[in-house]
């Protein structure tokens, strides 16, 4: 990988090449900012067998995180501080990621042998025509993919870029929490890395398979299309569990916090599953299939194999089961943490609770072991 317009000295990265795991240096912090939590993770590893090492979630007040974009830096960054404290990690460094529209990825070609100093050049003069912002205005990164399979004498590039304040935010919260960032990354790429993890789980290989990563987080649905365990083709829609509290609230007359706080530890009247909690599902799978519908009209050669769902609206009961007959294709739910020993630390069972909604904070905490070999 080759770095360049990193004047923040951070690297927007989707495959930086961490030295061998075992030094402290080496471990980052996953780090994942949501709307409503900042999650954290520290994993370490011993052989091929994963270890939790630290684990924790805070809250974010309302309106802190809006569309993705951090709009009270201070407070995230004090939030994510209380993480690392109640957490117990001594790791100092960490990785973020980036997401949504603030992103763009495109995938160029570009003639083989080039110099590294040729590749930076051509590059950014590429990447003009496809950033719709001042060059000086973004971070952009870029990883070589490989030999183009139209035309042997070019080779595909994949360009990433984000505009600087997106990623200038995210490192500023990192160092009010006393944190160094070592990575900022990409979000459909976090899902990738820990995608890893969940195919072990599937009943059959994923080698020209394709499967769906449903995120279905507070304000957010995040369809991920992966073939050959490869992210291609990712799209949002504005849906989440806000909405759930929002029906909570105006059903039995609460205020928005103690709608969250009810849907969170129960306590609501009998008639919440039938009148609330399944036309709520019913809405979800909904969306999941429109989603998938977007995707199955550009690329119907490629059938869908299963469908994991993830995000915190995963862990709603019988949910997997109603997508499932309504797609009519096998679906599961996310936990990255299958088969993971945890440290002292680490509550399992509210980890359990918590995994479906740890994909990217896991994909980030991977970043770890990218030049690992064992």
């Amino acid at each position: 990988m080759n770095w360049f317009t990193d004047k923040l000295n951070v690297k927007f990265d989707f495959n930086l090449e961490l030295p061998h795991f075992g030094k402290k240096t080496n471990a980052v912090l996953g780090i994942d900012i949501t709307t409503t939590v900042v999650k954290l993770l520290e994993l370490s590893k011993r052989g091929n067998h994963y270890k939790v090492e630290s684990y924790m979630v805070a809250p974010l007040p309302r309106d802190a995180v809006v569309d993705k974009q951090l709009t009270n830096v201070e407070i995230i960054g004090e939030a994510i501080k209380k993480a690392v404290e109640r957490s117990g990690t001594n790791l100092k460094q960490a990785a973020v990621a980036v997401g949504g529209s603030s992103v763009i990825t495109k995938l160029i070609t570009l003639p083989a042998g080039l110099t590294d100093d040729e590749m930076v050049e051509q590059i950014m003069i590429e990447a003009e025509q496809y950033i719709p912002f001042s060059i000086d205005e973004v971070n952009f990164d870029f990883q070589l993919e490989g030999i183009n399979e139209i035309d042997s004498k070019r080779v595909d590039v994949l360009l990433a870029a984000s505009r600087k304040e997106n990623v200038e935010d995210r490192v500023s919260a990192l160092e009010i929490a006393g944190l160094t960032a070592k990575v900022v990354d990409i979000e459909a790429f976090t899902i990738e890395n820990a995608f890893v993890l969940l195919a072990n789980q599937l009943p059959y290989s994923v080698e020209n398979k394709t499967i769906v990563v449903i995120e279905i987080g507070a304000t957010l649905t995040t369809l991920h299309v992966l073939y050959n365990s490869r992210a291609i083709y990712t799209r949002e829609q504005n849906f989440g569990g806000k909405q759930l509290t929002e029906d909570i609230q105006r059903a039995y007359g609460l205020s928005y916090d103690e709608a969250g706080v009810s849907k969170k530890l129960g306590g609501l009247p009998d008639n919440y599953e039938s009148d609330v909690l399944e036309p709520f599902k019913r809405n979800m799978v909904q969306q999941i299939q429109r989603s998938i519908q977007f995707f199955v009209a550009s690329n119907a050669s490629r059938p869908i194999d299963s469908v994991i769902l993830a995000g915190g609206c995963a862990s709603i009961a019988g949910v997997d089961n109603l997508v499932s007959q309504t797609l009519g294709v096998p679906t599961y739910i996310a936990n990255p943490f299958v088969n993971m020993d945890f440290s002292s630390r680490v509550n399992p069972k509210n980890l359990g609770k918590d995994a479906p909604a740890m994909l990217i904070a896991c994909g980030l905490a991977l970043r770890s072991f990218d030049n690992d070999q064992n």
